[in-house]
């Protein structure tokens, strides 16, 4: 069939054009802004995922939500190697200048503005003049408030502060961040300890994060309340139901349909990954002849999907693994028949070395999001069905 009219779209965070199987969540956020706008306390919220299940997506929606009901909104994508306040003062900025027009007082609109600027250039305050970097906010830094060097202190003194305007104009801010886990220790107490002070206040700012499974215990290893600070969301593969949703939805916008036999094979590929359906099912639609699409286009076209997941999808995370690494994701997955979390000291007695001396690999291979800490002596891979890859190819 016409590959120019091919529906389905395998990206990083790229819209499907069919966002199947989550109306839950969906659902749940609309009552969040709902309870917001009606001045009552509500928690922000976390997405947690293996790579692949549409996190990223998902967060896009609810953003779009937020916007739809006049709020102001930005995102940022943590970095292991960056600190907070940049892209967090970077976001906020964003977030307020959708919001400030609305407002009946530019000067408080300005006063604001000034303080985040105070805030945002404490990133380089201590470093030198080559690091030195300017926000892009056209007013002086305003003195004595979300300035003092301390992100905890900042950060709430700074995120109530927006509060407070947003409640102004009777409208409610949203900052979303993508791969939360990745945020350094002393940011992630400070996000935590504002979140609680906003919960409190009953303010109308939330925080709305998506990271890897291991993010709840990253939260709780910052504050020990943070079990109860987040309403948390575990995105996992589409139920059959939705899976079937996602590729039949678009088919039918270009009059294509499916056989039942080429859905069976397809979600038993696909497995329910979101990330995996648009990957077998662009493949499937690029091979098929003809409508309707049969389970033996499904087959024949699956080399390529496969191929294709190899080369962009495993493949590239696994060549930035070092050999050390690699050694250790492949005991891993000797050990894991069903890609599911494995001991860390089961790994330790595969290779024949002990614990201790598999920690740089480990280490490294949690740093590079390659795998995570399921619970207390276990690690799972981030992505799914990485196991099985892994076992099907070899070092040359």
């Amino acid at each position: 069939m016409d590959p120019v009219r091919n529906p389905y779209a395998p990206g990083a965070g790229q819209r499907p054009p069919e966002l199947a199987g989550r109306a839950k969540q969906l659902d749940a956020f609309e009552v969040v802004l709902e309870r917001i706008a009606r001045g009552r306390p509500e928690r922000s919220v976390m997405l947690t995922g293996l790579r692949g299940v549409g996190k990223t997506v998902l967060l896009n929606h609810l953003r779009s939500a937020a916007q739809s009901r006049g709020w102001g909104t930005g995102k940022i994508e943590a970095r292991p190697d960056q600190e907070l306040r940049r892209p967090l003062s970077s976001a906020l900025h964003m977030a307020v200048r959708s919001i400030a027009a609305a407002h009946r007082n530019p000067e408080r609109v300005d006063d604001f503005l000034g303080i985040l600027k105070a805030f945002a250039l404490r990133a380089t305050a201590d470093k030198g003049v080559r690091e030195r970097w300017q926000p892009g906010i056209d007013v002086p830094a305003v003195t004595g408030r979300a300035d003092s060097g301390d992100i905890e202190i900042d950060l709430v003194e700074l995120l109530l502060e927006a509060a407070s305007l947003a409640r102004d104009v009777g409208v409610g801010i949203a900052i979303f961040i993508d791969e939360m886990q990745d945020i350094g220790p002393a940011d992630i107490s400070a996000i935590c300890g504002a979140c609680h002070e906003l919960s409190q206040d009953a303010a109308p700012l939330i925080v709305v994060g998506a990271g890897l499974p291991h993010l709840p215990a990253v939260l709780s290893a910052s504050k020990s309340y943070s079990e109860r600070l987040f309403g948390y969301h575990r995105i996992d593969r589409l139920e059959r139901a939705a899976a079937d949703r996602a590729l039949i939805a678009p088919a039918e916008r270009e009059d294509v349909k499916f056989t039942d036999d080429a859905l069976d094979v397809l979600y038993q590929m696909a497995d329910g990954y979101p990330y995996f359906v648009q990957a077998y099912g662009k493949a499937t639609w690029d091979h098929a002849a003809e409508s309707p699409i049969t389970a033996e286009d499904v087959r024949v076209a699956a080399p390529a999907a496969e191929e294709e997941l190899a080369v962009g999808f495993f493949g590239s995370r696994y060549e930035r693994a070092t050999p050390a690494e690699r050694e250790y994701m492949r005991a891993m997955a000797d050990l894991s028949g069903d890609d599911g979390p494995v001991a860390t000291a089961a790994v330790a007695r595969e290779l024949g070395r002990k614990p201790a001396s598999l920690s740089p690999a480990r280490d490294g291979l949690i740093k590079k999001g390659l795998i995570y800490s399921a619970e207390r002596g276990t690690i799972g891979f981030t992505v799914p069905h990485f196991g099985k890859y892994l076992r099907g190819v070899s070092d040359e």
